[in-house]
C-alpha cells in the first residue's frame, strides 16, 4: 500500500543551484522517511522501463558536472540520478524508470505493482510539469500549458490522483510535460485513494513547471 509520496523536479538544477527548490525537495523527502515505509522506491521518466537496485549509481557527467552517487558504474538515467543525489547517504530500496511514452494504462499498472511491493510503500516521484510556460521556455509557448500545469499542481495540493490519471499523453507530449508517465505511475500506486496533499513549492523560472509536493495517508 502507498502510505506516502513525494514529487520533486528531475532537473539537475535541483542539485546544482536553486537552493530554495532543493530545500523544498529535502523537506518532501523527510516526509517520506517520517512515514516509516517498508520500502522507499524512486520513480522517474526515461527512454524505457527498467528496474534498478537501490545502490545503483548515477552521474551528471554526461551533462557536464562531475557529480555522482551510488555504487559501481553509473547506470541510472537523469531523473533517477537527480533523485540519488538528493537522497544523499540514505539511498532507496529500489529505482524504477518508466518510459516517457508509456501508455497511461501501463503506467497505472506499474504503479499498482510498486505499491504491492510491501505493506508500507513510499514513492519519490521525479517529474517536471510543462516546459511550454513562457516564450523563453525550452518548448514552444502554448496557451494550454498554464492550465495543464495548474491541474497537476492542484492534484498534488489536494492529494487527488484522478487528475494525474486523466492526463492525456498526446497533450502532455505537445506541452512537453516530461513527468506525465511518472505522474501516472503515482496515480496507479494511489489506487483511487485520496491523500493529504501539500504543495511545498511551485515555480517556473525558465518556463518549465517545477513542482514539489507530498502525499500522506
Amino acid at each position: 500500500m502507498l502510505v506516502a509520496a513525494a514529487v520533486c523536479p528531475l532537473t539537475p538544477l535541483v542539485v546544482l543551484g536553486m537552493p530554495d527548490l532543493r530545500s523544498a525537495c529535502h523537506t518532501a523527502i523527510a516526509t517520506l522517511r517520517d512515514a516509516r515505509p517498508d520500502a522507499l522506491i524512486v520513480v522517474g521518466g526515461a527512454p524505457a522501463n527498467r528496474a534498478y537496485d537501490g545502490d545503483a549509481a548515477g552521474s551528471l557527467r554526461p551533462w557536464g558536472p562531475e557529480l555522482a552517487a551510488g555504487r559501481g558504474e553509473p547506470v541510472l538515467p537523469l531523473s533517477l540520478t537527480v533523485a540519488r543525489l538528493l537522497l544523499g547517504a540514505h539511498g532507496p530500496d529500489a529505482f524504477q524508470s518508466v518510459a516517457w511514452a508509456a501508455p497511461a494504462e501501463d503506467c497505472a499498472k506499474l504503479g499498482e505493482q510498486l505499491a504491492d511491493r510491501a505493506d508500507r510503500v513510499a514513492l519519490l516521484v521525479m517529474a517536471d510539469g510543462s516546459a511550454c510556460l513562457s516564450p523563453k521556455a525550452p518548448g514552444k509557448y502554448d496557451d494550454a500549458a498554464g492550465p495543464c500545469n495548474d491541474r497537476i499542481a492542484q492534484a498534488l495540493a489536494g492529494g487527488d490522483p484522478a487528475p494525474l490519471a486523466a492526463l492525456d499523453p498526446e497533450e502532455a507530449d505537445r506541452l512537453w510535460v516530461s513527468g506525465r508517465s511518472a505522474f501516472q505511475v503515482l496515480a496507479g500506486a494511489a489506487d483511487g485513494r485520496d491523500y493529504e496533499g501539500r504543495l511545498l513549492m511551485e515555480t517556473a523560472p525558465f518556463g518549465v513547471g517545477y513542482l514539489v509536493g507530498t502525499w500522506t495517508v
